[in-house]
């Protein structure tokens, strides 16, 4: 997988703003999710361009299993000061 090897960066994001993260919770992927939170060094609640979260497009896709781990990791994870 492209995201084993280090150089890959797994929240870079495009033009939009979106994330590989934000992919994952859109479609759904809480096997991806998983994979992108194990490499660690990212903000699942990274907003896109829009201002939108992982945490709003899983929930809006109704995809619990995923706004459960969402809220799981939002709880272990301090905040972060934007950038």
């Amino acid at each position: 997988m492209l995201l084993s090897r280090e150089e890959v960066s797994p929240d870079k994001p495009d033009n939009n703003g979106r994330t590989p993260f934000w992919h994952a919770a859109r479609n759904g992927s809480e096997r991806g999710a998983k994979i992108l939170l194990r490499r660690g060094s990212i903000n699942p609640n990274k907003p896109d361009n829009r201002g939108q979260t992982s945490l709003m497009i899983a929930s809006r896709r109704r995809s619990r299993g995923l706004v459960r781990l969402l809220e799981s990791h939002k709880a272990e994870t301090p905040a972060q000061p934007e950038t």
